[in-house]
């Protein structure tokens, strides 16, 4: 696993795009994000081999990773060079939210996000009838096209970043810790891309 986990840091040197790093991670380490024995092996090896490729996929741990194993990354990445994307340079935008937890059992959430002058953003649906487990979260690049098609499906209204990060973290705190819960893939595959915003949105 400490190899497939190295070969999977190969072309994050050659990537620009800071929220592709982020995707790409997550999607591959989010199974495992919980495993430090795996992460203090990890980060010890890409520390003992210097490289563009140890550097980026340490900064990428480093901001991806939950606990200790994001803060041992965070350190090793210290002492290599920079990656061509910068993962710090993450802005908060809008978040709206709908209501429809009464007539068909869920709340919809976007938050709006970017990267220099790129926006993005994360549309969760929240599952009301099971307790607020998020069953859906995709990413769009296309945040105008995406809060436009919310709002033919619920009426939305404005939610500070601080209460829509709130109201996820105990979304994703009910499905970590029944992982076995129903929720598509798409919620695995972003679950450390949406875990990092809760984060920095409540610290």
């Amino acid at each position: 696993m400490q190899q497939a986990v190295v070969d999977a840091g190969r072309p994050l040197p050659q990537l620009t795009d800071p929220l592709e790093v982020e995707l790409q991670v997550s999607a591959f380490v989010g199974p495992f994000a919980d495993n430090e024995e795996l992460w203090e092996v990890v980060v010890h090896h890409l520390r003992g081999v210097p490289s563009r490729r140890s550097a980026a996929l340490l900064t990428a741990l480093g901001h991806l990773l939950p606990g200790r194993p994001g803060r041992w990354a965070e350190e090793a990445a210290l002492e290599q060079g920079a990656p061509p994307w910068d993962m710090g340079a993450l802005r908060f935008g809008e978040c709206w939210i709908g209501d429809r937890s009464i007539d068909a059992g869920y709340l919809a959430l976007l938050c709006s996000y970017a990267y220099g002058d790129e926006p993005h953003a994360m549309v969760f649906m929240i599952d009301e009838i099971s307790g607020g487990l998020t069953r859906h979260a995709f990413l769009s690049r296309q945040v105008d096209e995406a809060l436009e098609r919310l709002k033919g499906q619920v009426r939305l209204e404005s939610i500070t970043a601080e209460a829509a990060h709130w109201l996820l973290s105990r979304s994703y705190d009910r499905f970590e810790r029944r992982p076995g819960l129903g929720v598509g893939l798409d919620v695995h595959h972003t679950r450390l891309v949406a875990r990092r915003r809760i984060k920095l949105a409540m610290n």
